[in-house]
Formats: structure tokens, sequence, C-alpha cells
């Protein structure tokens, strides 16, 4: 009888304790990062290196195309991007992109308006000349940063800007472009999307010679967009380093846009980078944003996204492709591109060296862009 007792004493007392234990190991939210003198001091004696930023499409959508309707050198509220806040986030270096929609493929005018959007980024650099400097090469981009400004590179978006033409492709380079992501959001002639009807298992022999082409006059091939087939594809084909300019982890959040874990080996063996994309949608699981509207995400959302990529990938293989201006949410603690220290604090904080945290904000794009220079100069000789 003593020992029934005890048995239900001990029994009522664990029936007690166990929710109060659960409570105490259940995960709740994360503290708001504070950026140390420690966290600062590492961030702002990097290099970095955005993937894509599509500031020039805010500038043609709103502004119509004119730096006197929107002025950057002050602090534009509507915006993610202007100098203000360039200068207190970092940044080193941007591929800006020269997105144009991808319906222009019907209407026939992909490349006049690419080599529109290129016209908006030159005026940018000559009219703030005193903070932006085109860049043609890695060496380039270096010599920019050291010197103070911020060094800039143009990433086409899309295939289609194109038009089916090689020559297309070098007079693209020729204006500045140093990356093509091989589709947007539609199939082409030639390559697959992510977000589209498949009509080529991948890429067609036209999409493999363009990645060749790529190769060839040095232009780093964007796999941000494609789908799953034209990654492993251009991967195999390519003699270069391969980027993903945008994109994040499929397996913390399994999405058209993000990249899954069977290609991530590809892109260590390659010696490529995915540059993660800050984009609520792509960060944060699509049942988590549907059952809570307000549902954004974090900046620790974003850096599980990296942590994921660097265990499969590999710490050299992860960058950072905000996708500032070109997304209609953010996570909370990114929301402009005054905030990308944050990011070096939680990496920090998570116990990455500083060596590793240089590499994720620049070095390991930069590392790409000196091997894509490379293999196309393998290929003159």
């Amino acid at each position: 009888m003593l020992m029934r007792m005890s048995f239900q004493v001990a029994l009522s007392a664990a029936t007690l304790i166990m929710p109060l234990l659960l409570m105490a190991v259940e995960p709740g939210p994360m503290p708001d990062l504070v950026l140390t003198d420690h966290g600062r001091r590492v961030h702002f004696s990097g290099l970095l290196f955005d993937g894509h930023n599509d500031l020039p499409w805010e500038i043609r959508k709103n502004g119509q195309a004119s730096f006197n309707q929107i002025d950057i050198a002050t602090r534009q509220p509507q915006l993610h991007t202007d100098i203000p806040r360039l200068r207190e986030g970092g940044l080193k270096a941007q591929f800006w992109s020269v997105y144009v929609p991808a319906d222009t493929s019907t209407t026939g005018d992909s490349l006049i308006q690419t080599l529109e959007q290129i016209d908006i980024v030159d005026r940018m650099v000559k009219r703030y000349a005193d903070v932006f400097e085109f860049a043609s090469t890695a060496d380039d981009v270096e010599r920019i940063a050291t010197a103070g400004k911020i060094a800039c590179m143009m990433g086409i978006e899309g295939g289609h800007s194109i038009e089916g033409s090689l020559a297309n492709l070098k007079r693209l380079y020729d204006r500045g472009c140093r990356y093509m992501t091989l589709t947007h959001s539609k199939t082409l002639p030639w390559a697959d999307s992510a977000t589209d009807d498949a009509q080529h298992d991948g890429l067609t022999e036209f999409g493999k010679e363009i990645v060749r082409e790529m190769n060839r006059i040095g232009m780093l091939v964007d796999l941000s967009h494609v789908s799953p087939a034209v990654m492993k594809q251009a991967i195999k084909v390519s003699t270069a380093p391969i980027l993903f300019s945008h994109s994040s982890a499929a397996a913390i959040n399994d999405h058209p846009r993000n990249v899954p874990d069977d290609v991530l080996p590809l892109v260590a063996k390659n010696g490529g980078v995915v540059m993660v994309n800050f984009y609520s949608k792509f960060i944060v699981p699509t049942d988590q944003l549907e059952s809570n509207e307000s549902a954004r995400g974090s900046i620790h959302d974003v850096v599980d996204h990296l942590e994921h990529i660097i265990r499969v990938a590999g710490i050299d293989h992860v960058g950072i492709g905000s996708d500032f201006d070109g997304v209609p949410s953010l996570p909370t603690g990114l929301e402009d591109v005054s905030k990308y220290p944050l990011i070096t604090q939680a990496l920090l904080n998570r116990g990455y060296s500083e060596a590793d945290v240089h590499k994720v904000l620049g070095g390991n794009v930069l590392r790409a862009l000196r091997g894509a220079e490379a293999a196309a100069v393998k290929r003159s000789r």
C-alpha cells in the first residue's frame, strides 16, 4: 500500500512538472540582434558583395527612370536602397540587376528594354561618381572598394534578354554585365524555368552552347530561377564556377526558387556560390505564411539558410543575394540595406570566425568571379 501511494505521488508530481519542463525547452523567438563593436569591426573590414539588387527597375517603374524624380543621395523610405543606408550597411560591391519582365519575350523588345536598364545604371554611376564606380574584373572590385567607393557590376535577370543571340550576349557583357540568369519566370526555347512548365528536360543543345559561350567570354552562369534539371546540366557543362545570385535552401523551405540538397554538393565541386535571398516567401515555409499573414520571418531564418548551405556545400560556397527592391516583403531585422551588419553579428554569435564571415560577405563570390575570368583566359588560348 505504501509503495502504491509513493508511486501515485511520484506520478502526480511528474504530471505537474512535465509541462514546466516542456515549456523550458520549447524554442521561443530569438532575441533581437545587437551590433557589438567587434561585430562592427569585422563587418566593415570585410568586402560585402551583394549578388542581386533591383533598384534600377524601381527607378524605372516609380521614378520615370530619372534620379531627379528619386534622388538616392537622400533617404528614400519607399525603397530598400539609398546611398545613406548603403553607407550604414557597409556595402562594398553590388551586382545591380538589369531585369526586364519575361513577357518582353512575346513583345519582342527584351534586348532594347535591357539596354535601357543598363542606361539607368550608367546614369546612376555617373551622377553619384563619388559613391559608385564600374568594375570590369575582380581586381577592379578590390581596388574600388579599397578606395572607399561601391564597385558596380550588372547582372542580366533572364536569358530572354539576349533574344536567342550569342552576339547579344557578348554585347551585354561589353556593357558591363558579368552574370546572366539563364531563365526568369518563364521557360525559354532553350531552358526550363523553375516556375513554369518544363519543356526540354533541362537545357537544349543551344542552351548548353550559351553556357559554353558565357564561359568563353568570362560571364558567370547564374542558376537562380532555373529548374533543378537545368541546374545540374549547366553545372556539368560549365568549366567555370557557377552562381545562384539570389536563391536560398530548399531543405528549409521547399520553394521551387530554392536550391535542392542534391544540387548543393555539385555547386561545391564546381567551385560555385549560392547567394541567399532575403524574400520572406523563399525564407519561411509557405504554410507558416498562410497561417499568419503578418509572418515575415526574421534575420535568424535567413542565417539558418546560410548555415544549411554551409553544412551541405561548405563555407566556401555561400554568399549574400538580398533581392532588395525586388521583393514585397522582407524578414524583420533585414528591412533595408542598412541592416547588413546584423548578418555579420548573427554569424559571429553562432561561432563563425572572422575569416569565415568575410568569405560569406563577399570573399566567395569574388573567388567565383576570378574563376570565370580564368576560365575565359584558358578558353582563349
